[in-house]
């Protein structure tokens, strides 16, 4: 399906070491268990991975979208209209407002397995919030989707 330029839609997702260690995880589970039998062990095995692979995927997976005029990042949901102008964030300029730069008021979707991201001011003088710091693989469509949407 084609989305139009005023439209994105994203996901970021944990990368596969974070799924191998879920999995080293139910390892470790089914290793403490090994002295109470086997069905401990399996039980250990399964429950464990389940476990780290359910808190994998729960944080792991964050949704960014530009839709009916707002950006969902997260559980934020934002109006366009409220937005400044975007800015495109290379790796280096992105740990900068990961780290030092940033402001302990502003929205921040954050995932450190994403290099790159976008800075967007919000300029609603009612809204504390100085700036949404959004973590995303593709920070030109992103911005692209911003300004089509503000029209």
């Amino acid at each position: 399906m084609q989305l139009s330029p005023a439209h994105h839609d994203e996901r970021l997702t944990a990368p596969r070491s974070w799924w191998a260690i879920a999995v080293l995880i139910g390892l470790a589970c089914a290793l403490m268990l090994l002295p109470l039998g086997t069905l401990p062990l399996l039980t250990g095995l399964f429950g464990g991975t389940a476990l780290a692979g359910m808190l994998v995927s729960s944080y792991g997976s964050a949704r960014v979208r530009v839709v009916g005029g707002a950006l969902a990042a997260g559980d934020a949901r934002i109006p366009v209209a409220v937005l400044g102008e975007p800015e495109v964030l290379d790796a280096e300029e992105a740990r900068a407002w990961r780290t030092y730069k940033a402001d302990t008021r502003a929205f921040m979707l954050l995932r450190s397995y994403v290099p790159t991201a976008v800075r967007i001011p919000i300029t609603d003088p009612q809204d504390p919030t100085p700036y949404a710091y959004v973590s995303t693989r593709e920070p030109q469509a992103l911005v692209k989707a911003i300004r089509s949407a503000k029209g």
